[in-house]
């Protein structure tokens, strides 16, 4: 039986992590035998809360404690996507359609010597690098680009308290629209929230 929590939609509940040093760049760690790049990121256990699943994760993933970081901000609500169907595993129960993400932004209070990402018995990453505030959404698998965009939207502002980075120029038309649709979407359900409040 999985411990992972999945909700009666099919969306798995799931933490992501920004980690930022102090100049503003963000950790991008890449995926044992893939060229794949992404944030660190992991399942909530049905018995964790948001943070703790962080916590454990960062730990797991990059070999950092709770001392070696802050804890800037985390996102007011979950951030989803769905997997393609090619992604789907079918034979497990319940099916996983998706993710359910809760984003934490922290900064980097240790000496990056601390990062360690063979921590745990079965590493997900085998290299990282610091990279521009965008970036991680160029590099990220395309199904997740929507909501890495959304997370650094929202959890930005609190490492870029006088306006986030312009985005990249090169960024597709179709990726700017789709965006900012979203984004739109986020700040109405905020302000909604902020009246009901």
């Amino acid at each position: 039986m999985s411990s992972d929590s999945i909700d009666s939609e099919g969306f798995r509940a799931n933490v992501g992590i920004i980690l930022a040093n102090d100049a503003g760049k963000l950790l991008l760690a890449g995926r044992i035998g893939s060229k794949g790049w992404q944030f660190p990121q992991g399942g909530m256990l049905a018995s964790e809360s948001a943070e703790q699943a962080m916590y454990r994760e960062l730990n797991e993933e990059v070999g950092l404690e709770p001392d070696d970081v802050r804890v800037l901000a985390a996102t007011d609500d979950w951030l989803r996507y769905r997997l393609p169907k090619k992604y789907l595993r079918r034979g497990s129960k319940p099916l996983c359609i998706g993710q359910k993400q809760r984003w934490f932004l922290l900064r980097l209070q240790a000496s990056e010597d601390r990062l360690c990402l063979d921590a745990s018995d079965s590493p997900e990453f085998d290299r990282w690098r610091w990279v521009d505030f965008w970036r991680p959404v160029n590099e990220v698998i395309y199904f997740k680009r929507r909501v890495y965009a959304q997370a650094l939207h929202e959890l930005g502002p609190h490492l870029y308290p006088d306006g986030l980075p312009p985005r990249p120029r090169w960024w597709p038309q179709r990726w700017r629209a789709v965006f900012d649709k979203d984004i739109a979407t986020l700040e109405r359900r905020r302000e909604a929230a902020g009246r009901a409040g």
